[in-house]
């Protein structure tokens, strides 16, 4: 009698993923205590904040396959709500961020209910008003946001937990390990996704919608329940980088150019995948710090192919560090091109035909 090959889901079982992302948070969480470079503690929190709202898009764009481009309306208020509540109203940010995720969730299910009808380009489309018109509403309700003036956070409470300070926010350490455990949750929460029913829907409905209304799915529900989820986080994501940064405005807390980033998150590490997000994150942080001390001109001057003092040289020095969004797209076009499943899934291919070159070479 052979024994029957093991079942999907115990191939899948969540304990390797789950241990590896606690294996790494606990690594991460011993940097603190042997950097002391705060330039290398920010280039870290800049990377876990990628991964947060990566993560968070991957929810419903990589899994869900509704490709919003619109993730800085909840981005923007979750930045909004918390600032305004401690500038103008005194209250600490774990209790504002309260309100800010019950605004952003109620956002995203009106969002939801209205969008999830449309399809294809025209959701995109959608998505993009819909966070336009929440950046003309922060731009012209002064009253509350201050307008393009924006607004400059002054100081953040100590958080004190029985008459004991835990953490002033007088160095990067806190906001450190704030978004280390922020980035912790929303990994563990897509390997849940991943392996749960509301994530084999959402992937049955990325698939095909109309086979998956005709199998019984409803599918506003489910696209509504990864949307809320993605939205939270998001918001999460902008109230800690409003009060890391000490600033927020229209242009840098709901701009088209942070829908962008988070969807190219996903899209370069690889959309519907754990590490994808982490993985983009990774490369667009490096690749963003590397043109904005214009490394990528020096490293082309010292590698001989272009000549400092040139035209072509000087140019570069003077304007590649704020062509981002340039380089961005043409990131993403030659992983469209040649890496079509992102940096996870081009690996995870050589990967497989690593081993399966391996078996036929085997005696």
């Amino acid at each position: 009698m052979t024994t029957p090959p093991p079942s999907s889901s115990r191939r899948r079982s969540p304990l390797a993923p789950v241990a590896a992302v606690l294996a790494a948070g606990a690594a991460l969480g011993l940097v603190p205590a042997f950097v002391s470079s705060p330039y290398a503690l920010h280039l870290m929190v800049l990377f876990f904040l990628s991964v947060i709202m990566g993560s968070a898009w991957n929810l419903i764009g990589g899994y869900g396959g509704q490709y919003s481009v619109g993730h800085a309306a909840y981005f923007g208020v979750g930045a909004y709500t918390v600032v305004v509540l401690l500038q103008f109203r005194q209250v600490a940010p774990w209790w504002g961020l309260v309100p800010a995720l019950a605004l952003a969730m109620a956002l995203a299910l009106v969002i939801g209910s209205i969008t999830f009808r449309l399809r294809g380009p025209y959701f995109v489309l959608a998505s993009i008003a819909v966070a336009e018109i929440v950046r003309l509403a922060a731009l012209n309700w002064k009253d509350l946001t201050n307008g393009a003036e924006g607004i400059l956070v002054s100081d953040i409470p100590p958080l004190v937990v029985g008459g004991k300070v835990i953490t002033n926010f007088v160095s990067k350490v806190p906001f450190y390990y704030s978004g280390l455990a922020l980035a912790l949750a929303v990994v563990l929460v897509t390997v849940w996704v991943e392996r749960s029913k509301l994530g084999y829907y959402l992937q049955a409905i990325r698939e095909d919608q109309d086979a998956a209304n005709s199998l019984g799915i409803p599918l506003t529900r489910y696209k509504n329940v990864a949307l809320v989820l993605s939205a939270s986080f998001t918001a999460w994501a902008g109230a800690l980088y409003a009060l890391y940064v000490g600033f927020i405005d229209p242009a840098t807390g709901i701009g088209l150019d942070i829908s962008v980033q988070i969807v190219l998150t996903a899209i370069i590490g690889g959309i519907g995948t754990v590490g994808g997000p982490v993985v983009g994150a990774a490369v667009l942080v490096a690749l963003s710090e590397a043109l904005r001390a214009n490394l990528v001109t020096d490293l082309l001057v010292k590698g001989g192919l272009v000549r400092e003092t040139s035209k072509v040289g000087l140019f570069l020095r003077e304007n590649l560090a704020h062509a981002h969004m340039l380089i961005y797209g043409l990131l993403v076009a030659l992983v469209i091109l040649f890496m079509p499943e992102g940096v996870v899934g081009a690996l995870g291919a050589f990967a497989r035909r690593r081993r399966q070159r391996l078996a036929r070479e085997a005696p």
